[in-house]
């Protein structure tokens, strides 16, 4: 038993000869936010944790928030093990953000069939110029310190940043934008086994040839608050939110719409707090809901709901404040027309019935009886009794003597007595 023990520990000792290790892998498929950087430090620490020999992250994204990419940045250059930036599968894009994210790895590799570049999203608002020239001018600097520090193609990078550049895996390859080209996992991890990577805590030698493949999935939680951060989403959710508070508030006791309003609102605003948000739209919003409330209390005939309309919709389209072109998250307009058409046709349809409702002849009550007509139960000159819908009252003639049995007509009333006339039928 001795001998065979110590035959295992020379078999590991022997030179060019070592253990395969694991690997810890993560998938980034969606918009780079807070939820994307807190996901990929976690992987990094269990990676470091397990003393994996790497961690791959799978990449697939269209960009997202500048501020979340430089998080993300930091932590894969200040990763104490080798992070390598793997865009795939076949047909996967690096965009924005992802080409920061790519191009910090310790390796940068691509499946065929992608590609990778700073693609600019179409905003819905018009930016300022000059902020947008700041924020552009300082992307660029980030993404050649990132070449500049990972020996990539520094001409590349930036104009990727400044002029949109996007190209294919095999193009990033031959302008040393990547590191290799891989099919799969399998392939990726035979092709980088034995290169020497230079980190935080030193040089490490990769022997992940035949490293088991330890998948590190997101949480329920992060899936949850990833869903949130889309600002259509978080939009949803907030007109939700006040829809349910406003039919409470209508009906109270209702409780239900309420309860799941309140939920709504809270997870917007959680939202809206991972996201750049425009203060100053969410005031035109919660301000057109306000006019919107004050129309059914207040006769406007419409005035108030269409300046509430005017607010909502500005608020709406105004809602996201990107600080550059190159952020990838801003609002459908494709949500925000429906949601402000719903709610102004919604409350407009409010008021329409109310001012039918104030404009309606009043069925029952003391109202009802007027210009009512009856039949009068005796003879009287000044005062007597009638019948009128099947009641008898009291009235009081205004147009002389009334007959047993004439039909009259109710033309005025104090308190209980009604002030009739006699009708004259033609015999």
């Amino acid at each position: 038993m001795k001998r065979f023990l110590c035959h295992i520990v020379l078999f590991c000792l022997l030179p060019g000869v070592a253990p395969a290790q694991q690997v810890v892998s993560i998938a980034i498929d969606g918009t780079i936010n807070p939820v994307t950087s807190d996901y990929i430090q976690r992987g990094i620490d269990k990676a470091a944790r397990e003393n994996a020999a790497c961690l791959v992250i799978q990449l697939n994204t269209p960009g997202g928030l500048l501020k979340s990419t430089r998080v993300i940045v930091s932590s894969i250059l200040d990763a104490p093990l080798p992070v390598v930036v793997y865009v795939s599968p076949n047909g996967a894009h690096a965009g924005s953000a992802g080409v920061f994210i790519t191009m910090a790895g310790h390796i940068a590799a691509m499946a065929p069939g992608t590609n990778i570049g700073a693609a600019h999203p179409v905003s819905m608002q018009q930016m300022d110029p000059v902020m947008n020239e700041k924020a552009t001018n300082d992307a660029a600097a980030f993404i050649r310190t990132i070449a500049q520090n990972r020996n990539r193609d520094t001409i590349w990078a930036e104009k990727a940043v400044r002029y949109s550049l996007s190209i294919t895996a095999k193009e990033a390859l031959e302008q040393n934008i990547i590191d290799l080209v891989a099919v799969d996992i399998p392939d990726l991890l035979r092709k980088i086994d034995g290169k020497i990577i230079e980190t935080r805590t030193g040089a490490k030698t990769l022997h992940t040839a035949d490293a088991s493949v330890e998948t590190e999935k997101m949480t329920w939680i992060e899936n949850l608050l990833n869903i949130l951060a889309d600002p259509n989403i978080a939009y949803i959710l907030m007109m939700l939110g006040f829809y349910g508070l406003l039919f409470e508030l209508y009906s109270p006791g209702a409780i239900f719409p309420g309860v799941i309003g309140g939920i709504c609102i809270i997870l917007a605003f959680y939202a809206m707090h991972t996201l750049p948000v425009n203060y100053a739209a969410l005031a035109l919003i919660l301000f057109g809901i306000l006019l919107f409330i004050l129309e059914i209390k207040i006769i406007s005939h419409g005035l108030l709901s269409i300046g509430g309309t005017i607010a909502l919709l500005m608020g709406s389209l105004m809602l996201i404040r990107k600080e550059s072109s190159l952020e990838f998250v801003q609002l459908s307009k494709a949500i925000v027309i429906p949601a402000v058409a719903v709610t102004a046709a919604f409350f407009l349809f409010v008021v329409t019935m109310g001012i039918r409702a104030q404009k309606r002849q009043p069925v029952t009550g003391m109202e009802a009886l007027m210009n009512g007509w009856g039949t009068a139960l005796e003879s009287f000159e000044q005062t007597g009794n009638v019948m009128i819908a099947g009641e008898i009252w009291q009235a009081e003639s205004r147009g002389g003597t009334i007959e047993k049995g004439q039909k009259i007509k109710v033309t005025g009333r104090k308190k209980f007595l009604l002030f009739v006339e006699p009708v004259q039928t033609n015999n």
